[in-house]
């Protein structure tokens, strides 16, 4: 049996998740075709001041964008709340590689929010953001990928889902307890198709559930749509401690047993995935969100979102051709398990000998064929492809295989076993928030070959 160690293996899911400092710079961007906003300097018609968080080379104001691009999520802020309540949402996810754009628009109490110029103002910054990519004058030229999200919370849940109607510049809609709106977000979801996910609290008396939460969610017309209801949980806990938004749920919320740092954790380790998969394009991203929406202690969950078909290659002397089902959005072929530059066809023409396999992705999720060995050129400690994250790891340990995993040892450092696990699929979840921090070693076998990776225990 041949056994290799790859210590300086870092995989596709960690390397997108990798830790930068957060730059900050304020655009104010303008609306000739409507009045009033907030701000000034963007020109006639409606201003709209947005805060702008994105990954930097080091932290300040108006500081160098670090080395992209990076998808962009746009914020909604909820009512009578300013968008420096949310700093929690933007310390985690511009570490996380995404830029966050919070307008800064319909904020005030009196006059009330306008819920419709609200859902409009974020479909507008969305798109203006995406297009400083191409702005030689902007210091997000060349920065920004061209995958976009809108999210919000409460009152800006409610004014996504508006700005999702009809809507195909963005790739999902997110709504933490996501308010019904004036004009109605229940009414409008019928004509939202993207992606979306809903959470809710089942504490929360703020936006019930029943009448807001869940109508939106029963009102997509998403072919992948999921709800996460977080048991016990709060209505304003998506956010910092915030004296409006926690006033009015002193008053309407007495059955909340949660924390908000729990609350807040519970969101991350279902949302962190599907916008890495969503934004990002990370295949096994999907997997971990499936396992996440399934399996998150303290929630109750569903989603409609199709199974992902499987995927087979096969080859004609250097042809390899794919059979894949359902309808695919994209394809990437990999050689010795890197990806070919250009090869996005169902087909690939072969120039060399070794060990190819195809990732093919759906609006709904993606999948990894089998491998095809072309010729003789020693690499048969290639046939197993691993992956394996997240990578530092708190709790559980995701792995994933093209091929069947037979057994799964942990090891410590030394090379001593510490757990072993008889497996008999191509996805294991292994559970070491036992283990003390430190360096681990983890050993996969498929019955012939033999594959040993490190990981990190936070």
């Amino acid at each position: 049996m041949k056994k290799f160690i790859l210590f300086n293996f870092v995989c596709i899911y960690f390397l997108s998740n990798a830790q930068y400092q957060v730059g900050h710079t304020t655009i104010t961007f303008n609306d000739p075709a409507r009045t009033g906003g907030f701000g000034s300097g963007g020109g006639a018609g409606r201003q709209i001041q947005t805060e702008i968080y994105y990954p930097a080379t080091t932290a300040g104001d108006n500081v160098a964008v670090a080395t992209g691009p990076f998808p962009v999520i746009t914020f909604g802020h909820g009512f009578a709340m300013s968008w420096d309540a949310y700093t929690n949402i933007w310390q985690h996810y511009v570490n996380r590689g995404y830029i966050l754009a919070f307008p800064r628009t319909e904020g005030g109490l009196i006059p009330g929010p306008s819920h419709g110029d609200f859902g409009t103002d974020l479909k507008q910054v969305s798109d203006k953001i995406l297009a400083l990519n191409t702005n030689a004058s902007s210091i997000f030229n060349g920065k920004i990928l061209q995958k976009a999200a809108i999210m919000g919370h409460s009152m800006g849940g409610g004014a996504s889902f508006l700005a999702a109607t009809n809507n195909a510049n963005i790739e999902t809609v997110i709504g933490l307890a996501p308010a019904e709106t004036n004009p109605s977000a229940i009414s409008a979801a019928s004509n939202v198709s993207v992606s979306a996910l809903v959470f809710s609290g089942s504490a929360d008396g703020v936006t019930p559930p029943a009448d807001h939460h869940i109508p939106i969610y029963q009102g997509l017309s998403s072919t992948c749509k999921s709800f996460v209801s977080i048991t016990g949980g709060a209505h304003c806990y998506y956010a910092n401690t915030n004296f409006n938004c926690d006033f009015g749920e002193s008053t309407s919320s007495p059955n909340i047993s949660i924390t908000r740092a729990a609350q807040q954790t519970a969101t991350y380790s279902i949302l962190d995935p599907w916008l890495d998969f969503k934004l990002k394009g990370i295949c096994n991203a999907y997997s971990a969100f499936m396992l996440a929406i399934g399996s998150q202690p303290g929630t109750v969950n569903e989603t409609i979102c199709p199974s992902v078909p499987t995927v087979s290659i096969s080859a004609n002397g250097m042809t390899l051709n794919s059979t894949a089902g359902g309808t695919p959005v994209g394809y990437q072929w990999y050689l010795n398990g890197t990806s070919i530059n250009g090869a996005t066809s169902a087909t690939y023409q072969a120039t060399q000998d070794g060990v190819y396999y195809l990732e093919v992705t759906y609006d709904y999720g993606c999948t990894v064929s089998n491998n095809q060995t072309l010729g003789s050129s020693g690499l048969n400690e290639l046939l197993m492809q691993i992956k394996l994250y997240p990578n530092p790891v708190k709790d559980h340990l995701f792995i994933e295989s093209n091929m069947q995993i037979v057994n799964v040892n942990i090891l410590d450092i030394n090379g001593r076993r510490i757990t072993e696990k008889i497996n008999g699929s191509s996805f294991e979840s292994i559970d070491i928030s036992n283990l003390k921090k430190g360096i681990y070693l983890v050993e996969i076998t498929d019955g012939v070959n033999s594959i040993t990776k490190r990981f990190i225990k936070e």
